[in-house]
């Protein structure tokens, strides 16, 4: 009885470790775009990795920048944070995206094919 007590404790444990993470997906008409962090996101820096798919299919050899913005509002500025993001291979592309503050972020992913037309993914993020 004790061991199954321990073993459910561990059980739920572990469990929490996964909820942790972040996952999100952003879609627009070129492509499917799946955010994704090991650790919650946070005010300040974060790494997050973008898997992108276009008709179901990982791409590769692409060129993707990553815009973090909030718009201004009353008594606040307008804050902007944009880097390019690193190839990982099979689809997936890493960026440290800055958050400097919480609230409500607009993210946009650009993505310029190899050989196609420059496209955009937006989503957002609350903090």
């Amino acid at each position: 009885m004790k061991l199954l007590s321990i073993l459910l404790g561990l059980s739920f444990a572990l469990t929490g470790l996964n909820a942790a993470a972040f996952e999100q997906e952003a879609k627009s008409k070129s492509a499917v775009v799946k955010l994704s962090a090991e650790k919650p996101l946070v005010v300040g820096n974060n790494t997050i990795v973008f898997e992108i798919k276009q008709d179901a299919k990982a791409t590769t050899g692409d060129t993707v920048t990553v815009k973090a913005f909030m718009p201004a509002m009353p008594g606040m500025p307008y804050m902007e944070n944009k880097e390019a993001a690193t190839e990982l291979g099979n689809g997936k592309y890493e960026s440290v995206v800055n958050f400097s503050m919480g609230g409500t972020w607009q993210i946009h992913i650009f993505v310029t094919p190899k050989d196609g037309k420059k496209y955009r993914v937006k989503t957002s993020i609350n903090l």
